[in-house]
C-alpha cells in the first residue's frame, strides 16, 4: 500500500497538521485547515459579514476601448 512505511506498517496522515488559521491550534482531519467545526463556522460568518473582502481593481471603460484598438 502507498502511504505505510516498511519499518512501522502504519498508514502517513494525507495532509500534514498545520496551524488552524483562526486559534492555531493543530488542524483536525475532518476540519482542515481548522481545528475544529467551530472555527470554520467562525471563518465563515467573517465572510459573511464582510469582514474579509477581496480587493477589486476598477477600470476605466474609455481605456479598455483604447487598449482592444491596438
Amino acid at each position: 500500500m502507498s502511504g505505510e512505511t516498511p519499518e512501522s506498517g502504519k498508514i502517513s496522515p494525507l495532509r500534514k497538521s498545520v496551524p488552524c488559521p483562526m486559534c492555531k491550534k493543530p488542524s483536525d482531519r475532518a476540519a482542515y485547515p481548522f481545528c475544529s467545526q467551530r472555527c470554520k463556522d467562525v471563518d465563515l460568518n467573517r465572510w459573511f459579514n464582510g469582514h474579509y473582502t477581496v480587493p477589486v481593481v476598477e477600470s476605466d471603460p474609455a481605456s479598455d476601448q483604447i487598449d482592444a484598438e491596438d
